[in-house]
């Protein structure tokens, strides 16, 4: 039996927890430090915050939010959001992140993942990749919360990324982000041929057997949700959520074919 990574991603807006669809359509979630100590219960691998109007409002990341949610969090803790440059990063790792999530610096300041990488190892730089399709149904990147297109070739794009030196990649179907409708497998298939680096699987789950499907079908390391650990059910009654650790090892880790 294999484990994977199962990660909650929360959204930060004025310093509130909302949840978005598609990248738009933001409603109020709660309170982000409640639902850190929910996730603290429930065992949960690891935690992802995403701040989505840093970047947008060209502001610095939340520092005394961001360190208010890491002396909650019990578990290995991501941050992203307004990330420009290594004095950021910097203060975001003394704060106690281990991780820091980079989108629109992709384009902004390139040298930022290979000389982050270099300094604090390629593990804790992690990529977002944010990606929809066009009318023709070709992938196409975005950054600055899927508002810009990055003109680069898709695959290219996402190679690069590996050879800038990123230890991971969190892939996005904003299409599916938000609607409860599954994983684009076709998308992580994609990536997962052409790079070596873990990439984990976003947006769409509905299920805990989506998550199977993003591993198994479509090749990703590790799986992440927003609206399935947020809301009850599709009729989005808030309810901060997580699989039990015996559901996911029936239904997942168990199921998990090792390759």
């Amino acid at each position: 039996m294999k484990r994977i990574r199962v990660i909650p991603i929360l959204l930060l807006q004025n310093n509130g927890l909302v949840k978005t669809v598609r990248f738009k359509k933001t409603t109020y979630i709660g309170d982000p430090i409640n639902a850190v100590k929910i996730f603290n219960e429930k065992e949960v691998d690891e935690l992802a915050f995403i701040d989505i109007e840093a970047t947008v409002k060209n502001k610095e990341p939340d520092y005394n939010k961001i360190e208010e949610i890491a002396s909650e969090c019990f578990m290995p803790l991501a941050y992203g959001g307004g990330i420009k440059n290594l004095e950021q990063v910097k203060r975001i790792f003394a704060i106690g992140v281990e991780k820091v999530i980079i989108n629109s610096a992709i384009i902004l300041n390139r040298n930022l993942i290979s000389e982050g990488a270099k300094i604090y190892g390629n593990q804790s730089i992690v990529v977002s990749v944010d990606v929809k399709k066009d009318f023709f149904g070709k992938y196409n990147c975005y950054f600055n919360s899927g508002k810009n297109k990055i003109k680069t070739d898709f695959i290219t794009f996402v190679k690069e990324i590996e050879q800038l030196g990123a230890g991971e990649i969190v892939l996005t179907s904003i299409d599916r982000e938000g609607t409860f409708k599954g994983y684009d497998l076709e998308l992580i298939k994609q990536v997962t041929k052409n790079v070596n680096i873990p990439v984990i699987a976003n947006g769409g789950a509905s299920c805990v057997e989506d998550f199977e499907k993003a591993v198994n079908i479509g090749g990703a390391s590790a799986v992440s949700a927003g609206s399935l650990f947020v809301y009850k059910s599709e009729n989005r009654g808030v309810l901060i959520n997580y699989p039990s650790q015996n559901e996911l090892k029936e239904k997942l880790f168990s199921k998990i074919q090792i390759k």
